[in-house]
């Protein structure tokens, strides 16, 4: 009997200990739920970030702002993020920059992507676009490439993340092209330097340099990897053009800081996976040249993992450093 009163208590203990993270899952979302995008107002993660929020407020009924924490490729906003209480009111947009290449690049990061965050869901995934001003003479990446060798004081080339950066650099170790970076505090603001003939080129997320090539801004000459974009049917990608180690594919994503109750991660994977999965934002992400959705939960950490062991092996071959 005394074993059995034990026992009770015991499992009385756990009752209580479970019950308060039960009711906060059911009450939640009560308040504003901060969505933190490490990236200035105009960039491809800001754009995914109020597409979805937009729909997720539809769908859900929660209420969401956006704040917008620029600085050092997104990292700042991730340190923010990661100190902010567990509780289920601040999601952070991430990606693959401020997150894989990140841990990849920086061994003093102050964070770690799958250690310091929980992944919710992927938004999207997408190659990079190869972008000259639409006033420039080059047509292909090579004509870009004979230029910067015969006007090193000329070549630069904008970036505004590792990402683009790692991109860049390995074209430029590749070809053996000089060129010096310059960098930015969001794509946006990239694409507009090549716009205004300020730097020779930019690799860039699709959705702010999209609308500037079909706007007759910029002139697309390659996106990385093997394939082609369906919304650029026209442009080679480097696998074409003999350039295969031009391959970066990036990725954006939710987060939650780590510690989050289960039931809430759960809640916001549900109705940010709603939000994902309806027909209109999917075909906004379309038209931003990204394949919309991805895996979540489990198998997005172990995405994330892989990336960090593919960039870290990158980042040593063609031996870049960054300053934190």
């Amino acid at each position: 009997m005394k074993m059995i009163g034990r026992l009770s208590g015991s499992v009385l203990f756990a009752l209580a200990a479970v019950m308060p993270a039960h009711a906060q899952s059911d009450a939640y979302p009560n308040r504003v739920i901060r969505v933190i995008v490490g990236f200035a107002a105009g960039g491809g993660n800001d754009l995914f970030a109020r597409l979805v929020t937009q729909k997720f407020e539809e769908l859900s009924g929660a209420k969401v702002v956006i704040e917008n924490r620029a600085g050092a490729g997104g990292r700042l906003a991730a340190e923010y993020t990661a100190r902010q209480p567990a509780d289920g009111y601040t999601v952070m947009v991430g990606a693959t920059g401020q997150m894989s290449i990140a841990a990849a690049t920086y061994p003093n990061l102050a964070y770690h992507p799958t250690k310091s965050f929980v992944p919710l869901n992927m938004i999207a995934s997408f190659p990079l676009v190869m972008v000259v001003s639409a006033e420039s003479p080059h047509k292909t990446p090579q004509d870009v490439i004979a230029f910067a060798k015969a006007n090193p004081d000329k070549a630069n080339y904008a970036t505004s993340s590792p990402a683009f950066t790692i991109a860049s650099e390995v074209l430029k170790l590749k070809s053996g092209m000089p060129s010096q970076a310059i960098p930015y505090k969001s794509s946006n603001e990239s694409n507009l330097a090549v716009v205004a003939g300020q730097t020779l080129f930019t690799i860039s997320d699709g959705p702010p340099a999209i609308p500037l090539v079909k706007g007759g801004k910029l002139r697309a000459v390659a996106v990385t990897g093997s394939e082609r974009s369906p919304e650029l049917p026209d442009v080679p990608s480097m696998g074409e053009l003999g350039m295969p180690e031009v391959n970066t594919k990036l990725w954006s994503g939710f987060f939650a800081p780590a510690g989050t109750p289960e039931p809430i991660v759960n809640k916001l994977r549900t109705e940010i996976g709603r939000a994902l999965a309806d027909a209109t934002v999917q075909r906004k992400l379309q038209d931003m040249a990204v394949k919309p959705g991805g895996p979540t939960g489990d198998e997005f950490a172990k995405l994330i993992d892989n990336d960090i062991k593919n960039f870290s092996d990158v980042a040593k071959a063609a031996n870049l450093k960054f300053e934190q």
